[in-house]
C-alpha cells in the first residue's frame, strides 16, 4: 500500500478542542501511521502540502435514513430505484465530508457492503435494517382510516420499519433484523411527526417487551437505539438498557442527570424539525407540521438541557426529504453550542456511538485515516463545514483521496 504525508496544515484536535501547528500525519494505507510534531522520516511517502489548511477528522452523522430521502415517492418506487436514489445520496454524502454514517432504519445489510465493495461511492454505514413498531406505533404507516391489517409480506413504508406485538414477536424480530445483517436495532418507544395515528409523548411498547428488544441485541453483541420524545418514554428506555435515545425532545434536567448516570448517549436533530414544520411542499401534512411546530422550542431547549448535565450528545440529521441539508444541523445549533461542542459530537461522540473509538473521530496513530482539510479554522467559524463541502478542498476515506483541489 502507497504512503502518504501531509504537512504544512494546522491540526485539529476534537478531544481538547484546539487547533496547533507543526504536526505532520503520515498515512499508510487505510490507517493513520503516525501523527508528530516536527518531521516524520519517510521517504518512500508521497508528501501533500495541506498550505496552511486545518486538517480534521471526517464527520460522523448518527441517525441518516437512506431509503427515505425521495419521499413520498418513495412507497411508489422498486426497490431496485430506490437503492440507485440511496447511492446518489451516500455520495453527496461523502462529498459534504461525512465519513461515517449510522442508518435509523430502512437501509440494509447490502447498502454498507456496496459501499465496502465499491460499487457505491459513500461514508463507512452501519444500518439498522427495518425499525421495529408496535401496531399504530411510529413505524406503521397506515393512516387511522385504513383497515388494512399487515402482514409479513410486505415491507411498509419503503422498507423503513417492521411491525411486532407482544414479546414473542419482538424478541422474533430482532433476531431477525440481526440474521439480515443489522449493525443495532431501531426501535419505535414512542410516537413521532410523520406518523398519522400516534402523538409525540405516546408511550409505545410496554415494559416487557422493551426489556425483551435489549435481551435479545444484548446477547447478539449489538444494542437498541430508541426513537422516544417523552420524559418518561426515555425513562423507560434507560431501565430496559437501551443505549442511544433519538429525538428525546421533551427532556428535562432530571431525566438528562438519569442519562448521564446510566452512560446513554442522546441522538438529537434540530433542522429536521424546522423542516417539517415548513414541510408543506416536501408533502408533510397538515398535522405533521402542527407538531412539529409544537415541537421545535422543546427540541431546542432539551438540547440546551443535556449539553448543561453533561450527557453525551451525537450530531445526527434525520433529513428524511432534505439530505442535501444535512451540514446545516451545524448552523440549527449554533445558537446553543459551541463549534468546539458540535464538532465534538460530529467526531469523537460519534464514533462511541457506533462503537468505533479511537478508529474514527480522531487523528491518532491506529485510526483510519478518515480526514478533511479545510478552508479556515471551523472552531471559529462552524460555516465552514456547510456548503456542500464547498470549504473542503481535500476529503479522504480510509487513506483514499475522492476530493483534492489542491494537488
Amino acid at each position: 500500500m502507497s504512503k502518504l504525508l501531509l504537512r504544512n496544515f494546522a491540526l485539529l484536535d476534537p478531544k481538547a478542542g484546539t487547533v496547533t501547528s507543526g504536526h505532520e500525519v503520515l498515512v499508510d494505507g487505510k490507517i493513520i501511521a503516525a501523527v508528530e510534531r516536527g518531521r516524520i522520516d519517510a521517504p518512500s511517502a508521497k508528501v501533500l502540502d495541506l498550505r496552511g489548511r486545518t486538517l480534521m477528522p471526517g464527520l460522523i452523522d448518527c441517525h441518516v435514513h437512506l431509503n427515505r430521502t425521495i419521499l413520498p415517492t418513495a412507497p411508489l418506487m422498486l426497490p431496485s430505484l430506490l437503492t440507485a436514489h440511496a447511492g446518489a445520496t451516500l455520495k453527496g454524502m461523502l462529498m459534504r465530508g461525512f465519513t461515517t454514517i449510522r442508518d435509523a432504519g430502512g437501509a440494509d445489510a447490502g447498502h454498507r457492503q456496496a459501499v465496502e465493495q465499491g460499487l457505491f461511492t459513500g461514508p463507512r454505514v452501519f444500518v439498522s435494517g427495518r425499525a421495529i413498531s408496535q401496531t399504530g406505533g411510529h413505524g406503521d404507516p397506515r393512516s387511522p382510516a385504513d383497515l388494512v391489517a399487515p402482514c409479513d409480506c410486505v415491507h411498509l413504508e419503503a422498507g423503513l420499519g417492521r411491525i411486532a406485538d407482544g414479546v414473542p414477536e419482538v424478541r422474533k424480530a430482532v433476531r431477525d433484523e440481526i440474521r439480515l445483517g443489522a449493525d443495532q436495532i431501531k426501535l419505535m418507544a414512542g410516537g413521532g411527526l410523520a406518523s398519522q395515528a400516534d402523538f409525540p409523548d405516546q408511550l409505545q411498547y410496554s415494559q416487557e417487551e422493551l426489556d425483551a428488544v435489549v435481551d435479545e441485541a444484548t446477547r447478539s453483541r449489538t444494542y437498541v437505539m430508541a426513537h422516544v420524545f417523552s420524559t418518561e418514554g426515555i425513562r423507560r428506555c434507560i431501565q430496559a438498557g437501551v443505549r442511544t435515545i433519538e429525538h428525546g425532545y421533551f427532556l428535562d434536567e432530571p431525566t438528562a442527570r438519569l442519562m448521564k448516570e446510566s452512560g446513554t448517549y442522546l441522538s438529537i436533530n434540530l433542522l429536521t424539525v424546522q423542516v417539517i414544520a415548513n414541510g408543506k411542499s416536501l408533502g408533510y401534512t397538515d398535522a405533521s407540521i402542527a407538531k412539529a411546530q409544537d415541537v421545535l422550542k422543546r427540541g431546542v431547549r432539551a438540547y440546551e438541557i443535556a449539553l448543561r448535565e453533561g450527557v453525551k450528545v451525537a450530531f445526527a440529521t434525520d433529513l428524511s426529504r432534505a439530505p442535501e441539508r444535512m451540514s446545516e444541523e451545524f448552523l440549527a445549533r449554533a445558537e446553543t453550542s459551541t463549534p468546539a461542542q458540535m464538532i465534538s459530537s460530529a467526531t469523537v461522540v460519534g464514533a462511541e456511538v457506533v462503537r468505533m473509538p479511537g478508529r474514527i473521530g480522531e487523528i491518532v496513530p491506529g485510526a483510519f485515516a478518515d480526514l478533511l482539510a479545510i478552508d479556515g479554522n471551523p472552531l471559529e467559524d462552524i460555516s465552514l463545514l456547510t456548503e456542500q463541502g464547498k470549504y473542503m478542498p481535500l476529503i479522504m476515506k480510509e487513506g483514499a483521496i475522492y476530493k483534492d483541489v489542491l494537488s
